[in-house]
């Protein structure tokens, strides 16, 4: 009987991931896969082109075809039985413990010896196949397939649908975010996986938000003497600001450390690049520094 991902990419496409599956080392510490990475929708983009699911709020997981990793390229400890049979066919998606549960999938993900409780609570939610080669709308008929031939009640395909209009997607993210989703997420349908941020993949949510490296720790003055009064960041593009809002008081005792990624939240940036009204959302404990 032919194998699984036989049955769903045929055997040239098999062919086409072996040769692929060569160049991707194993070992913990690996470099960090290519994937695709989403900008910000904007009104106005043509939403007949565009396939929409919900954000949800967990780690980039990426299974390569013989282990799970993260965005970041670190091996994911999962326990045997997570990832016990799974095709050798690389799936894109999110580790995810449930809504308002991130930083519950933060510490599992983890951990270096896995614990059963926890993972019984996370699903691992696919949302694409990088070495599929189709365009998306092609994707999503062998994603669909592929989940629905694995049979793991934690493997999970993500819904899509699409909308109308500008409206109509508006009011879903508010009642998905009502529902305690982090946003929306729109794929273009005609779009191949290309390892780059594109328009191809766009996210919208209550608020902006992206990453920043730590450079620096910026000492406190009155209430805060003595503990972290910013944070001195800098962007993937080399942009650097302070981040001063945000933080708890446990957080600017014990800041994140130098040369961790944060995630902040902005409302829009000014015309030197720097974010408007920046403030501290969490530390990207899945990202190395």
């Amino acid at each position: 009987m032919p194998h699984l991902e036989t049955l769903i990419f045929g055997r040239r496409g098999v062919l086409q991931w072996m040769a692929l599956a060569a160049l991707v080392p194993a070992r913990a510490g690996a470099e960090a896969p290519a994937l695709l990475l989403a900008n910000v929708y904007r009104q106005g983009m043509p939403l007949a082109d565009y396939w929409v699911s919900e954000k949800y709020d967990g780690v980039r997981g990426y299974w390569d075809g013989r282990q799970l990793r993260t965005r970041g390229g670190e091996h994911v400890a999962a326990p045997g039985w997570f990832t016990a049979d799974w095709p050798a066919v690389p799936m894109d998606g999110e580790l995810w413990a449930g809504h308002g549960a991130f930083a519950q999938a933060v510490s599992t993900v983890r951990q270096q010896i896995p614990a059963d409780a926890t993972w019984r609570r996370m699903a691992f939610m696919v949302f694409d196949l990088p070495a599929h080669g189709g365009t998306f709308d092609e994707r999503l008929t062998a994603l669909d397939k592929l989940v629905m031939r694995m049979n793991r009640p934690w493997v999970r395909a993500v819904a899509q649908t699409r909308v109308a209009s500008h409206a109509a997607l508006m009011a879903l993210m508010r009642k998905t975010v009502g529902a305690g989703g982090e946003g929306l997420v729109l794929h273009r349908g005609a779009s191949l996986y290309r390892g780059t941020r594109s328009d191809d993949l766009v996210k919208l949510k209550p608020f902006d938000d992206a990453e920043a490296r730590v450079v620096a720790h910026l000492p406190g003055k009155g209430r805060y003497e003595g503990a972290m009064g910013a944070l001195l960041v800098e962007t993937p593009q080399g942009q650097r600001f302070r981040l001063g809002t945000g933080f708890s008081a446990a957080q600017r005792r014990d800041p994140p450390a130098i040369g961790s990624w944060i995630t902040y939240r902005f409302r829009d940036v000014n015309p030197s690049g720097v974010p408007r009204f920046a403030s501290f959302l969490r530390t990207r404990e899945d990202l190395p520094p």
